[in-house]
């Protein structure tokens, strides 16, 4: 039983359908999260992937829009656990701490979409469920996020016409700031890689 599992959230096609999706952080998603999958695998990790899906919605998370599924370049292995959550988190809706548990896990590493969202959220409660928390920010990816006083049909023109949003790299930092130390270890890709390579003791 491997003690660490790699908790791949929300890579989806869903959000490439949206014309924000233009200004994304981490234009390279995809070949990270990848390059983590890969190092996961060779060490024998647990490797979860999540989907989100809001059926019956008619959007682009509503599964009969034949968008809730993986970026191209990403492919579960048949043994990988596939879980489809309705809620921020990976935890609420799924059986993930089941899946943890059974295999012994005690430590996380985190990456996917939003950085500040679900990615942030799954980090907050996997901690507050007792897991070492790595939070792999380079492999997250966000978008410029409008003020609440935004109107919700509010074109990306506006968004970005708008003082009072947030960039992609102010929502990016905000969630380093809330996470490490507290929450979560943030690490680069690399660093994960790196650690990934190391005997498992």
């Amino acid at each position: 039983m491997s003690r660490s599992a790699l908790v791949v959230v929300d890579v989806q096609e869903s959000f490439r359908q949206r014309p924000i999706w233009a200004y994304r952080s981490n234009p390279d998603l995809a070949p990270r999260v990848a390059r983590l999958v890969a190092a996961a695998r060779t060490r024998g990790d647990l490797v979860v992937w999540v989907l989100h899906a809001e059926p019956g919605s008619g959007g682009v998370f509503d599964p009969a829009s034949g968008h809730v599924r993986l970026l191209d370049g990403l492919a579960p292995r048949a043994d990988e656990p596939r879980l489809t959550k309705t809620a921020h988190n990976a935890f609420t809706t799924t059986n993930l701490q089941h899946l943890l548990t059974v295999r012994g896990v005690r430590e996380l590493v985190v990456c996917g979409i939003r950085t500040e969202q679900c990615c942030e959220t799954t980090a907050r409660l996997g901690a507050d469920l007792g897991y070492q928390v790595t939070f792999v920010t380079e492999a997250t990816t966000t978008f410029p996020t409008p003020h609440r006083d935004l109107p919700a049909d509010a074109t990306v023109e506006e968004i970005l016409a708008d003082p009072r949003t947030l960039s992609a790299d102010e929502m990016t930092q905000r969630t380093e700031y809330a996470l490490a130390g507290r929450f979560a270890t943030v690490r680069t890709v690399d660093e994960v890689v790196a650690r990934y390579a190391e005997p498992v003791g």
